[in-house]
């Protein structure tokens, strides 16, 4: 505000705000104090203001707001997308500084230059704009398709919190006709992230909702694309079903979803040595599943007797917890007794055994492997490559997180 108090009065009578802060020059104070306080019917709960030195000057207002007010807000509990501010009685610097400063937090963005509020000729001037206009809109609108596309590329490069905290920031910002595609993008982003984390029961709860929402929302219309990830948010519900819903002590779809896992971190070449450990666990895992469907053998709580002859001194020997007493075939033991029972997954392993056994080398001289390399890209694409053909897996199986696309 400035030296005319009437549209600040006619604002606030109009918004009844819980808190109002006042951005003016130290000469307005009085202004704010004697005048305005008076003419309310509601007082606000708090009550403060910023003091800009130079109102006419763009560099020193913004300066000064963005010391002052992200701290004040902060101060108050202003969650974004809580913040209504009124250009009504600002000089273009102000204007332009408050709304640079304000926007993160912004709900709207208002300026009403009415004749009949009693506009001094010299505000009308100052402010620049047409005594015609009057409009309260929320920027956060207009902003959210970019905002939107950046929240997916985060989703794209595997940030999937940070992709989740931002829908739901959006959310928060928009008007509340698109509130609910921002919490239904928000609800599947974090299922994915849950996802992500191997927590497929939290996962599949999330997805749902996200998903059911997400078909809702959509009716209203939304961004082109809509409907291919509503398609897909579906096959991947089934996908975590099979897992949620298995009552066996060993899920084979596990051993899809680590494999596929691992090659989301690989196709980015990124975090490869986590990948090439899961990628040897998805192998176990698959083994185990084998083990445990056609020979009724847990390699986890094994019964030498039950293992062919060949194996079962080594198993007594090599295999057995000092601590319970009980014997653990660990992957390569696993693979060997496979072989002896005559499972076709052992015998090709170990066919191919002699040219593997580097590769597997490398996988466990790497540095979660136990050495002292970092694994090299090109090792971890041929290990993968192994581990699908001896799992029995086309890539086709896996199930593979979408890429979001939603202009």
């Amino acid at each position: 505000m400035q030296a005319d108090p009437q549209p600040a009065i006619a604002t606030l009578q109009a918004l009844t705000p819980d808190m109002v802060c006042f951005v003016l020059h130290e000469s307005h104070k009085p202004v704010a104090e004697s005048d305005i306080h008076p003419a309310l019917s509601k007082m606000p709960q708090r009550w403060d203001w910023i003091v800009l030195p130079e109102p006419q000057d763009f560099s020193a207002c913004h300066k000064t707001l963005a010391r002052e007010l992200p701290l004040l807000l902060s101060t108050w509990g202003v969650l974004p997308g809580e913040l209504v501010i009124d250009l009504t009685g600002s000089t273009p610097a102000m204007a332009s500084a408050m709304t640079l400063v304000g926007f993160p937090f912004s709900h709207a963005i208002r300026m009403t230059p009415d004749p009949s509020l009693g506009f001094s000729s010299n505000t009308t001037e100052l402010a620049g704009r047409p005594p015609a206009t009057s409009m309260g809109e929320n920027p956060w609108d207009e902003e959210a398709p970019r905002l939107r596309q950046e929240a997916c590329q985060l989703f794209n490069q595997g940030a999937y919190e940070t992709a989740a905290k931002n829908f739901r920031a959006l959310e928060h910002s928009v008007s509340g006709g698109l509130k609910p595609l921002y919490r239904a993008l928000a609800d599947v982003t974090h299922g994915y992230a849950l996802w992500d984390q191997h927590l497929y029961r939290p996962a599949w709860e999330k997805l749902k909702g996200g998903t059911k929402a997400l078909e809702l929302a959509s009716v209203w219309g939304g961004p082109p694309g809509m409907d291919r990830l509503i398609t897909l948010l579906k096959s991947h519900l089934s996908f975590l079903e099979r897992i949620v819903l298995d009552a066996k002590e060993i899920k084979p779809a596990i051993a899809l979803d680590l494999l596929a896992w691992a090659k989301r971190r690989g196709d980015r070449h990124r975090e490869l040595e986590q990948a090439t450990r899961t990628l040897l666990r998805a192998f176990e895992a698959r083994t185990q599943a084998q083990l445990s469907s056609r020979h009724q053998i847990k390699s986890w709580d094994v019964n030498p007797d039950h293992l062919p002859e060949t194996l079962r001194n080594t198993c007594r020997s090599c295999y057995q917890n000092e601590i319970d007493g009980k014997y653990r075939l660990p992957l390569h033991g696993q693979l060997l007794a496979l072989e002896g029972l005559g499972d076709p997954l052992g015998q090709q392993f170990m066919r191919d055994w002699p040219k593997l056994k580097t590769l597997f080398d490398a996988a466990d001289h790497s540095i979660l492997g136990g050495g002292f390399e970092p694994i090299k890209p090109e090792r971890f694409q041929q290990l993968f490559e192994v581990v699908l053909k001896h799992s029995g897996v086309t890539v086709s199986e896996l199930p593979e997180f979408p890429v979001l696309h939603l202009p």
